[in-house]
């Protein structure tokens, strides 16, 4: 319930900022209720499409860096020695702005999904990579030894402790990656193509429509607010512990 009417104020509270900035004459502001109705009309042509697109890739995006990232990232946090090899490596790649690839991926994946998916995924690796790997290390020791003392095998105790430990740091690491994600993904979108909401925006944006260009906004941050809804009842559902009482 509480939860509702935050949403409630939230939206009042844009509405009454937006359409207070659209009364000061900006041709580049439109009213909030013309751009809404530009994209309500949108949704039954080409909008949809748009944003079916950029859902599409996001979601591939995100589904590669966590099955590829989480396990190796709690791989490297349980095995020293591992660890030793790997973590400077990621350590000093972590930090290269890795969109500046994107040329070059489209130069040698050519201008397909391929690209575009891999630069993102690639960004969302990294963060999944050391979140795993920093929570597993902040495991408490006793945790794992209980395991150990029953005759847990290695594969029991990533199963029964190292993974459900470190779900909700990984869920955290998701949410922030996903605001890295779609900034990507709209940059992404920007070069050799012509479908996603990025197209769509910078397409109205040249053709000076500022009304299709709010729409588009407003279509980049439903999908944002629909995978943060989304990645909320999967922790609900993998983290109970978290919500009991």
């Amino acid at each position: 319930m509480n939860s509702s009417k935050n949403c409630i104020f939230t939206v009042i509270f844009i509405a009454i900022i937006w359409w207070g900035l659209s009364k000061l004459n900006w041709p580049v502001i439109p009213a909030p209720c013309t751009a809404v109705k530009t994209f309500v009309s949108l949704l039954r042509s080409a909008m949809l499409i748009h944003m079916a697109t950029s859902l599409y890739r996001i979601l591939t995006a995100i589904f590669f860096a966590f099955c590829i990232g989480v396990p190796f990232g709690l791989l490297l946090g349980m095995e020293q020695k591992v660890d030793d090899y790997f973590s400077f490596i990621i350590l000093l790649l972590y930090p290269i702005p890795k969109i500046v690839f994107l040329p070059v991926l489209l130069m040698l994946l050519g201008l397909g999904e391929l690209p575009r998916i891999m630069l993102i995924s690639t960004i969302i690796f990294f963060h999944m990579v050391i979140t795993s790997r920093d929570a597993a290390k902040n495991l408490p020791p006793g945790s794992v030894d209980s395991i150990k003392s029953l005759g847990g095998k290695k594969c029991d105790i990533y199963i029964h402790v190292v993974i459900p430990a470190c779900m909700p740091q990984i869920f955290t690491s998701l949410r922030i990656s996903l605001g890295t994600a779609l900034s990507v993904l709209f940059f992404t979108e920007t070069f050799a193509t012509t479908r996603g909401i990025g197209y769509f925006i910078m397409d109205a944006w040249t053709r000076a429509d500022y009304n299709e260009l709010f729409a588009g906004i407003l279509g980049i941050s439903l999908i944002g607010l629909l995978l943060f809804f989304v990645l909320d009842v999967f922790e609900k559902n993998v983290c109970k512990w978290k919500y009991v009482g």
